[in-house]
């Protein structure tokens, strides 16, 4: 299992769930992605979409108008 890093910071939505979405192609099953972002919409679109492909997802918020989105990839 690895955890890739991917810093959204400064981008507005689609992009994060747009580079989100490219980078977990890139994943092998187990992976674990970390996306940082301070984009709110990211916070509703990158879970939502997590959740119609079957990805376990975890927000946690990590300062003032920051957070960690992390999605793992399964089968």
């Amino acid at each position: 299992m690895a955890v890739i890093d991917l810093d959204a910071l400064g981008l507005a939505c689609p992009f994060p769930l747009i580079k989100a979405q490219k980078k977990m192609q890139e994943l092998k099953v187990g992976d674990v992605l970390r996306v940082v972002t301070d984009c709110v919409s990211a916070t509703e679109n990158i879970p939502l979409w997590a959740k119609n492909v079957g990805y376990p997802c975890e927000i946690k918020k990590t300062g003032s108008g920051t957070w960690e989105i992390t999605v793992t990839k399964t089968g």
